[in-house]
């Protein structure tokens, strides 16, 4: 898309008030031009095909097919920028995980009364997202690298032995933001439970990491949790910070233990990808693996060159497979990645970088 036009969005949504309410919030910004409007998927199929938009925002609760089952489709046929509306219910939360599960770049949560959606804060919020997402790919033309195919880079190479027992003592830190969702499920269904606990700072409010960890525990075959303060990680365990809270790691009496706090923003966020990296690089140094995965921004990058520095092994997820590369480029620019791999490689990369450590501390 021409950076010189305004994007053209399409709102779906059935109620005529939505439709004009978020309009009038998008078009405050003279680079965003609402082009149509659609009351149900279906609608929203042939609009799609006349007007070409470049980003949709789509509702959920809609008639004839709600918006998760219509985000599946047009993800599989004709993928495209998406961004969510939700509700702050409980099954919304749900849902919308599942939609970005799907592939959507990101989510506004849409208030019980619609009018409220006119306030500056989420007006403002939802058009900054409909302008990321512009500037995302769609999922299908991510995924350039079939599953099981050699990766360009390959300094940490492939595992011997993926099923092999856990090694003792070592962690594995997990960072990512915008299309984390979809690339931290797509991980953990790729690597064996027997790993050391994983520790994972997703950028997202409260009111969705808990859903997030409950998917995620039923989805895959990880023990995930929603991590609480003086919990203690054990191998199998994956530990996800809560939403406005950091996460870091300690030791106590040999066991590895999360340590949940308020606090002030890092690198612009909370749960800080930075904050949970610089505590990783001080308590496990050597034994440690870092990730990090798509989102934009620069959280993670200076707390990853602090894991590499103290020994650890780093990962960066490629361009070619994120859908906002702005924290991997953050930390391959600081050199902080020893590596940077295509998502669907990177469990074999952290296999690799986990016999690593077996064989320097056997």
């Amino acid at each position: 898309m021409s950076e010189l036009r305004p994007i053209r969005v399409l709102i779906v949504d059935d109620s005529a008030l939505a439709q004009k309410i978020i309009r009038a919030a998008l078009i405050i910004d003279p680079m965003i031009d609402v082009i149509g409007y659609a009351k149900d998927p279906l609608e929203a199929r042939d609009k799609i095909k006349q007007l070409a938009p470049d980003v949709i925002t789509l509702d959920i609760e809609m008639p004839n097919m709600n918006g998760v089952a219509f985000l599946e489709r047009l993800m599989r046929l004709h993928p495209m920028p998406v961004v969510m509306v939700s509700t702050r219910t409980e099954r919304g939360s749900d849902v919308t995980l599942l939609a970005l599960e799907l592939g959507a770049v990101d989510f506004v949560q849409k208030p019980q009364r619609i009018v409220e959606f006119s306030s500056d804060n989420m007006a403002e919020e939802l058009r900054q997202k409909v302008k990321l997402a512009a500037t995302t790919k769609p999922l299908n033309f991510r995924r350039l690298t079939k599953p099981g195919n050699p990766s360009p880079a390959a300094p940490y190479g492939a595992p011997t032995n993926t099923n092999k027992p856990s090694i003792k003592n070592a962690l594995i830190a997990i960072g990512s933001s915008t299309g984390g969702v979809e690339a931290i499920k797509s991980l953990l269904l790729d690597l064996p439970n027997s790993l050391p606990p994983i520790f994972i700072a997703q950028h997202m409010p409260r009111s969705f990491t808990q859903g997030l960890a409950e998917r995620l525990n039923e989805t895959t075959q990880f023990n995930v949790t929603q991590a609480e303060n003086g919990q203690i990680a054990r191998d199998g365990d994956v530990l996800i910070a809560p939403g406005g809270q950091h996460i870091t790691v300690s030791k106590q009496q040999g066991d590895l233990v999360a340590t949940i706090c308020d606090g002030e923003t890092v690198s612009g966020h909370m749960p800080s990808v930075d904050v949970l990296f610089h505590s990783v690089a001080k308590i496990m140094g050597k034994r440690a693996v870092g990730v990090i995965l798509t989102g934009m921004g620069q959280d993670g990058a200076d707390g990853l060159l602090n894991m590499l520095n103290a020994g650890a092994k780093t990962i960066g997820q490629s361009k070619a497979s994120c859908m906002i590369y702005g924290m991997p480029r953050a930390a391959a620019e600081l050199g902080a990645t020893a590596i940077q791999a295509d998502l669907e490689m990177i469990p074999r990369k952290i296999m690799h970088a986990l016999d690593g450590i077996s064989r320097q501390h056997a």
